[in-house]
C-alpha cells in the first residue's frame, strides 16, 4: 500500500515537502524559464492566480492517483526553490518516473542533486516499484549530470520521444533499479 500523504523528506540543504500557497513566488519565477512551461504544467503567464492554480493541481496529484508532487525547499529558510515529482502512471508495471525543475535563480547550489537523492531514497522504500525512470534532453547536461550523481544509469536515446513546444524532442532515458547498488 502506497502512502496516502506527502511526507517531508530532508536531505542536506533541502527538504521535500507538500506545496503551500506561499510557494507561488517560485512558480511565477519558473514561468520565466524558456523550457519549464513547455515540459511541465507550470503556467507561462507569470501571474499569481495561475501560480496558485498550479499549486492546487500539485496538491491534487496524490488524491487523483497521478503521483507525489513535492516542493523542493531550502532547509534553512523553508523557501521553495523548485519542484520534484514521483509519477505513478506505470505503477502497475512496477515503474515510476521522476521529473524535476528548479527556478533559474536557484540553480548551481546542489539543490536538484539533493532533491533527486532524497526522492530516490524514499521511492525505493515503496512497495512494488522495481524501476525508477527519468528523461532528460541530450543538450541539458546539468540535468543528466544530476541524474548520474544520483546513481541513475543512462540506458539510451529515445528518438522523437516527447513533444516540447511545437516539435518532438529526443530524450535520454535514465533508470535506477531496486536491485542497483547506490553510492
Amino acid at each position: 500500500m502506497l502512502p496516502t500523504e506527502i511526507p517531508t523528506l530532508p536531505l542536506g540543504p533541502i527538504q521535500l515537502r507538500p506545496f503551500r500557497e506561499t510557494d507561488a513566488e517560485v512558480v511565477m519565477s519558473a514561468a520565466t524559464d524558456p523550457l519549464i512551461p513547455l515540459i511541465t504544467t507550470v503556467p507561462d503567464s507569470g501571474r499569481r492566480t495561475d501560480a496558485l492554480a498550479f499549486i492546487k493541481r500539485q496538491q491534487e496529484r496524490l488524491p487523483s492517483g497521478i503521483g507525489y508532487s513535492f516542493a523542493i525547499a531550502e532547509t534553512a529558510r523553508d523557501e521553495a526553490v523548485g519542484q520534484i515529482g514521483l509519477w505513478l502512471h506505470d505503477y502497475r508495471h512496477g515503474r515510476a518516473s521522476i521529473g524535476y525543475w528548479l527556478a533559474p535563480q536557484h540553480r548551481g547550489h546542489g539543490y536538484a542533486s539533493a532533491a533527486l537523492r532524497a526522492l530516490t531514497r524514499w521511492a525505493r522504500t515503496l512497495p512494488d516499484i522495481a524501476r525508477l525512470e527519468l528523461y532528460v534532453e541530450p543538450w541539458n547536461e546539468a540535468s543528466w549530470q544530476t541524474a548520474e550523481r544520483a546513481d541513475f544509469r543512462r540506458e539510451g536515446l529515445l528518438r522523437s520521444w516527447q513533444p516540447v513546444g511545437h516539435e518532438r524532442r529526443d530524450m535520454y532515458m535514465y533508470s535506477l533499479l531496486a536491485t542497483d547498488a547506490t553510492a
